[in-house]
């Protein structure tokens, strides 16, 4: 079987851990988790998985005769056994073999040749800014959830990208301070 999306992946967990769960559940369990700030999933890419996941049968969807306000009873979607098994195997996957981050920030290090030094420095005082900001944010939903009181594995949610921000800035903060040493041996030099 190829292997999930991020979206298929993050839905099947979801659906999983709610045992059962509509497409409103599920995106109101997005939104509380934080998922939108840093997986950047969009309400249609939600149910375009739901719809993936039903057609590989790793979910089944179970629907209710009954009516909801105006409308009918919502989807309720649960996981198959091989959806179990295929989540079991992701995650494995996803823990021992994935990447930390986007490598797009790692492009713009590799041009780094085609700006000038002061232009570098001045973008990576703006990712510092952002960085900042999106911590701030994480911070922000971490405690508004509960912080330390929520369980071990949703606290993992917040705390690992935390910590990579934290990370991320250190090396920022350093890298500024020898564009700017380089920026004065070659004023020095000349």
């Amino acid at each position: 079987m190829t292997p999930l999306s991020n979206v298929e992946l993050m839905l099947l967990q979801l659906i999983a851990e709610c045992r059962q769960a509509s497409g409103y559940d599920l995106l109101k369990l997005i939104d509380r988790r934080g998922y939108r700030e840093w997986a950047n999933i969009g309400t249609t890419s939600i149910y375009a998985g739901l719809k993936k996941l039903n057609d590989k049968g790793l979910i089944e969807s179970e629907e209710s005769g009954g009516k909801s306000g105006k409308g009918p009873m919502p989807t309720r979607f649960g996981i198959t056994e091989v959806g179990r098994e295929a989540l079991r195997r992701e995650i494995i996957a996803s823990l021992s073999s994935t990447r930390e981050r986007d490598n797009r920030f790692d492009l713009g290090l590799a041009a780094l040749p085609f700006v000038e030094k002061g232009e570098a420095v001045e973008a990576l005082r703006a990712r510092l800014d952002f960085l900042a900001k999106a911590l701030t944010n994480i911070r922000r939903s971490y405690e508004s959830q509960g912080g330390s009181r929520l369980p071990l594995h949703v606290r993992a949610l917040f705390l690992h990208p935390m910590n990579l921000i934290e990370s991320e800035q250190a090396f920022v903060a350093r890298f500024i301070s020898e564009c700017q040493e380089e920026m004065k041996e070659h004023a020095d030099h000349h």
